[in-house]
């Protein structure tokens, strides 16, 4: 058989995107040169080639994150979260909310601004997702993710502090249930000083999931069979397809977000995590009932190019049942990651918000 050069490279990154996944769950450090302990591989020559380093910097970069970080347990369950303190003589406090399917790997390229402006900037990987445990068989809900975000508050002694929410995706849901609970007063709440949300389906009216959610949502049949077949090619292929033409992951990128799906076998939980798209529908009114109530305040950075958020549609309706919250449109080429594809763009616009007051 014949490999051609391009099928070659890609062995080689996946191989070593295993070994980075056995490091990362076997807690063995590694180095890179002249090999990765742990698994006997040796550089190939190839990786002598700029954008071959590039790939590898970029899983060490995953690792650096993992052993950056640390955990708490959550009803048995251990939850993977990372903090650093910043700014001298702020009290400020940020919590970051990431999406689906990934992790909060997503803040990577904001962390250090963020940790310039705030004297805590906290992120959590939900459970079932990163770094946390991903137990199945599960009833994924919302609603314990939120239970997730207060118990970390708590194991961090932020009971009585006032905290900035700033989420994504999967997270502004989760951001909206903790502001519902908060505006309701519910016992171990959150104390909210703003929320900012970004290119979340909050609407179900105006979200568009892909294909491969709508089939994994509803746990059918084909549920067990498509978890399995998920590879990081069609993995690749389908999250590419929320990122815009001139804002697309390398391969690096790609790789380090398959990890955080891949670890702990992630990809066999991806369709009872999916019951969220059903909980946002059942629950609608009590999610946008306390986005559109609500004094705290709120932002929302839009990358309009989102195709599971579609503009104008999506845009337009917010502005028209939150009137109170302010809006950052970006760049017409940013899609629905838009903390990963503008970060400048991002970073701006949230500075722009929290500063207002």
């Amino acid at each position: 058989m014949v490999v051609t050069k391009k099928k070659k490279h890609v062995n080689i990154k996946l191989q070593y995107w295993h070994c980075i996944l056995l490091c990362i769950q076997t807690n063995i450090k590694c180095c890179v040169l002249p090999h990765i302990p742990g698994c006997g591989m040796q550089l190939p020559s190839s990786l002598g080639k700029m954008r071959e380093w590039w790939f590898l910097l970029g899983l060490l970069s995953l690792l650096s994150w993992h052993s950056g970080g640390a955990s708490f347990t959550f009803r048995g369950n251990s939850i993977f979260y990372r903090e650093s303190y910043g700014a001298v003589g702020s009290s400020d406090v940020v919590i970051l909310l990431h999406g689906f399917p990934t992790s909060s790997y997503d803040w990577n390229k904001i962390w250090e601004p963020l940790n310039q402006r705030f004297n805590r900037v906290i992120a959590l990987d939900f459970l079932g997702f990163g770094f946390s445990d991903k137990p199945r068989p599960h009833r994924y809900s919302i609603f314990e993710q939120a239970s997730v975000v207060e118990a970390l508050v708590s194991h961090l002694g932020l009971s009585e502090q006032r905290v900035n929410l700033l989420s994504h995706d999967y997270g502004d849901t989760v951001a909206l249930e903790l502001l519902y609970r908060t505006d309701h007063n519910r016992t171990g709440h959150l104390n909210i000083n703003s929320l900012c949300l970004s290119n979340g389906g909050i609407f179900p009216e105006t979200h568009h999931p892909r294909i491969l959610q709508k089939l994994l949502k509803d746990s059918s049949f084909l549920s067990p069979v498509l978890t399995r077949l998920i590879n990081f090619m069609l993995f690749s292929k389908g999250l590419g397809d929320v990122f815009g033409p001139y804002t697309q992951p390398t391969d690096a990128e790609f790789l380090d977000m398959w990890t955080g799906v891949r670890f702990n076998d992630g990809n066999l939980v991806m369709d009872s995590i999916l019951h969220y798209l059903n909980q946002r529908l059942e629950h609608r009114d009590r999610w946008v009932g306390a986005l559109t109530s609500t004094v705290i305040p709120v932002h929302m950075i839009y990358g309009p190019l989102d195709p599971v958020n579609p503009h104008p549609q999506f845009i337009l309706h917010y502005q028209r049942l939150v009137k109170r919250s302010t809006v950052s449109v970006l760049d017409e080429h940013i899609s629905h990651y838009p903390q990963l594809e503008d970060p400048t763009g991002f970073l701006n616009a949230y500075f722009s918000f929290i500063n207002a007051f």
